[in-house]
This record gives C-alpha cells, sequence and structure tokens, in this order.
C-alpha cells in the first residue's frame, strides 16, 4: 500500500505543557494524584500550548516538498517528529528509507569535541559504522572543505564552518530522504552552489523536505509545498499557488488593518476578448488563433491575485515597434510593455510595475515607476486613469512559456501598500533557433574563436 510513499503524516499534533514557575512542575507531578486518590477533582499547574494541531500530508518517492511558514508556525517541531528525535502528543508517522537531517545549527555535535569526533558521532547517528565512515571520511572532510579545522573542538567554529561539516555528513551517508530547515542560509555563495548541486544530483533518487524562507528557493526546488501557519496546515499544493498565498498572507500582516487584501480570481467570456487584436509574433505574422492573447490583461485563464479595490489595473499590453500586439518573441526585440490603472480613491504616491517569471516561478526581471516621470505629479485623484510604459530590449531567454506579474501600488520603495496586484497576467512565448544558457541571456557583440601565436 505504501510502497511509493517515502514519508506519511497522519493526524500528528504536539502539545507542550507551559508552567509559570519551576515550582508548578512539583505541584503538578504530586497534587493531581493525591486528589485523585482523595475523590477530588484534581487542578493543573499549567497551561497548554498546541505547537501543531492534526497535521497530515504524505510524499511520494524522489518527491521534493517545500515547508514554509512564519517563526513559531511549527515547521521545526513538525520536522523533528518526522526525523525520530521529539515524540508527537498524537498521530502517526510512516518513513522508508534512511532519514539525513539537516535541522537547527549545531544539532547532533559535541561542541568539545573535533570536527573529525564530530563527523563519526554524526554520522552513527545516521546508521553508519566505523568501517563506513573510515571509507567516508575523506570525502566528507572534502566537502566541507575546512582545512586544518577538521581537528579542532567544534566549539571554535564559526557559524558558516559549522554548516559545512554538517551537511558534508548528510551528504555523505547514502540517504534516502534529505531534511534540510534553513541551513544553507549561514553558508558563503561558494558552499551554497556546492549544496545546490548535491542536492540537484539528490533529486534524482531522493525524497526531499525543504524548508526556508527563501520563496525564490522554494518555488526553485519543490514540486509542492505546505504552508504550516500557527501549528495548522493553511494550503498544500503547487509550491508556485501556495508561495503566492503566503506572499499575499505576509504582506497583509504588513499592512494590518489599514489595507484589507481581498483575494480576486477573474474569469472573462469570450465577448470581452472581442476587441482583441490577432495574436502575432514580433514580425507581425499571425500565429494562429489557438494561441492565448498576450496584450490584454482579460486572458481566458483565471487570474489570482488580490486588491484592496483602492486602485484597479484595467489593461496590459506587449507591442513591438510597429505597434503590433505580440506573444511570440525570439529575443532582443525592442517592446514596449503598458499597464493601465484607475485610481478609486485618492494615491499619494503611485508605483506601477512588473516582474516576468520563467515556469517555476523564478523572478528573473522586472521595473516599476518610482525613479521615473519626475515631473509627473506624485498624486493621483479619485477616478483618474493612468499608465506605466516600459520600452526595452526583450532579454534572451530559454524558449518556453513566461508569464508577469503585474501591480499598482502607493507608497515609497520600502513602504508601499500593493493595491492591486495580479499573477500570470500575462503569457509570453519565446522561440528562437538559438541555444541560450543560464536563466537570462544577453546580446553579445562579439563571439569568436582564433588561434593566438605564442
Amino acid at each position: 500500500m505504501y510502497s511509493e510513499i517515502s514519508i506519511k503524516v497522519k493526524d500528528i499534533s504536539k502539545c507542550y505543557q507551559i508552567y509559570n514557575e519551576p515550582i508548578d512542575r512539583l505541584r503538578q507531578y504530586f497534587f493531581p494524584r493525591l486528589k485523585r486518590m482523595l475523590g477530588g477533582h484534581p487542578r493543573t499547574y499549567f497551561r497548554e500550548f498546541w505547537a501543531l494541531k492534526d497535521i497530515s500530508f504524505s510524499v511520494n518517492k524522489g518527491e521534493t516538498i517545500g515547508i514554509i511558514g512564519r517563526n513559531g508556525s511549527g515547521k521545526s517541531t513538525l520536522l523533528q517528529i518526522i526525523c525520530g528525535t521529539l515524540n508527537p502528543t498524537s498521530g502517526k508517522v510512516f518513513t522508508q528509507g534512511r532519514i539525513a537531517a539537516l535541522l537547527e545549527l549545531g544539532a547532533g555535535f559535541n561542541p568539545e569535541f573535533t570536527g573529525r569526533e564530530n563527523v563519526y558521532l554524526n554520522a552513527a547517528v545516521f546508521g553508519l559504522n566505523k568501517n563506513q565512515v573510515d571509507q567516508r571520511f575523506n570525502a566528507i572532510a572534502d566537502f566541507a572543505d575546512i582545512g586544518e579545522f577538521i581537528d579542532q573542538p567544534v566549539k571554535s567554529y564559526s557559524s558558516g564552518m559549522m554548516v559545512r561539516l554538517a551537511f558534508s555528513v548528510v551528504a555523505n551517508v547514502d540517504a534516502d530522504i534529505l531534511v534540510i530547515d534553513e541551513a544553507l542560509a549561514v553558508g558563503d555563495a561558494i558552499f551554497t552552489q556546492k549544496c545546490m548541486r548535491f542536492i540537484r544530483s539528490f533529486q534524482q533518487s531522493g525524497t526531499l523536505i525543504f524548508v526556508s524562507h527563501d520563496i525564490a528557493s522554494v518555488r526553485n526546488l519543490c514540486n509542492s509545498c505546505i504552508w504550516i501557519n500557527k501549528g495548522r496546515v493553511e494550503k498544500f499544493g503547487s509550491a508556485k499557488n501556495v508561495t503566492e498565498s503566503y506572499l499575499k498572507y505576509t504582506l497583509q500582516e504588513i499592512y494590518g488593518e489599514e489595507s484589507k487584501l481581498i483575494d480576486i480570481g477573474l474569469q472573462v467570456d469570450a465577448q470581452e476578448l472581442s476587441n482583441i487584436s490577432p495574436d502575432v509574433n514580433s514580425r507581425g505574422e499571425q500565429i494562429g488563433s489557438n494561441k492565448l492573447p498576450a496584450n490584454v490583461l482579460n486572458n481566458t485563464r483565471t487570474l489570482t491575485g488580490w486588491k484592496t479595490g483602492k486602485a484597479e489595473i484595467v489593461s496590459v499590453s506587449l507591442k513591438g515597434i510597429d505597434n503590433r500586439g505580440v506573444r511570440l518573441l525570439e529575443g532582443g526585440e525592442t517592446v514596449c510593455f503598458s499597464v493601465r490603472a484607475k485610481a478609486n480613491e485618492r494615491l499619494e504616491n503611485p508605483i506601477i510595475g512588473f516582474l516576468v517569471r520563467d515556469r517555476l516561478g523564478q523572478d528573473l526581471f522586472g521595473e516599476n515607476t518610482i525613479y521615473s516621470s519626475p515631473g509627473l505629479q506624485t498624486s493621483i485623484d479619485t477616478g483618474a486613469v493612468f499608465e506605466g510604459i516600459f520600452v526595452f530590449k526583450f532579454p534572451l531567454l530559454p524558449n518556453g512559456d513566461y508569464t508577469v506579474m503585474i501591480s499598482v501600488a502607493d507608497g515609497v520603495l520600502h513602504n508601499n501598500v500593493q493595491h492591486h496586484w495580479i499573477n500570470d497576467a500575462l503569457i509570453i512565448s519565446i522561440s528562437s533557433a538559438k541555444v541560450r544558457y543560464g536563466l537570462v541571456g544577453l546580446p553579445f557583440e562579439k563571439v569568436e574563436l582564433r588561434m593566438v601565436d605564442v
């Protein structure tokens, strides 16, 4: 039944007893028992805190799942229960295979032991005997790359050195399930890239649970995602959908009662699309009626995002230099991207912006109007319509479909309210005969291979 399931969590709950003072622990141990012996109704000397409540999900073999949530939401508690280092109050966890976990910094290390001694200690926790560690020690030391510090007490390590050693052990124990809890945030760029290469390789056959506050990394690595909020599963689904909902939630927490973000889901009928120009490429060639139009906001897809009602986006267009609407691009063309919005209430410092994202939801590039048009009045009156215009050379991207997020806000760069935010407002297809490397390419002026006389 569970042959394809790597992890199954069923109705997991975890309750902690919180005591106001140490003496209450002693009172709780003796007095309730004495009260029951006398036939009375015992009182409690603690209050309950439910770190987790009725958590259920399953992870298939070879799947990568992300877990997100605010600090204190219960993420680390859940991971400890999955790894077996913490017992749940109720519920069960089923796992298949060896689990290797990189939890809080320094977990599983004895600060008085040297790095070498901690390698053997930590590997033993993961089920390796001394001979197996002997065979892998050089590989572990090479991966960690901390030099002579391997024979120094761990208490003298920096946080970066400690995570190097911990990840190196995890990477060499032949785990079936890998659990990473925000540990890579303290690593330097070179080591982080080394870890990411290992993770990519591990994903080919292993099961990964990845916890991070870096939403871009979660979208990049994970197939699905769980959002834990106050000990409960707030949302479980694709990494893209869950992280979009979490972003809206975090913004609402920042805005408070000042601005209420309302979910949107726009579905447009054929009549609303009747005024759309044909879908053409950058050379003005029609590319078929089966393609989605990209020069309008009102797509045939259901759009997601949120709004406050104070301002709204009314249209968006992407056009070439011949003023034709385009969807199919090769890259390198000069395009004009415009977003038109309406102020339903007065806006003191209006901002229009956009982000282009790849299929994983990673932000590739974008711009906003915050530093543009210095001669424009800084405020917009109620009922006024205004427009953000962006003229640029479209970058060289690998072939495929890309989405565009658009928004209208009010405020300044680091203190603003997003009044209308729309995901996937536009779909742009890149089709080129040339191979593009990386996420975003550059138009090189010259590329040449030549012989040099020495």
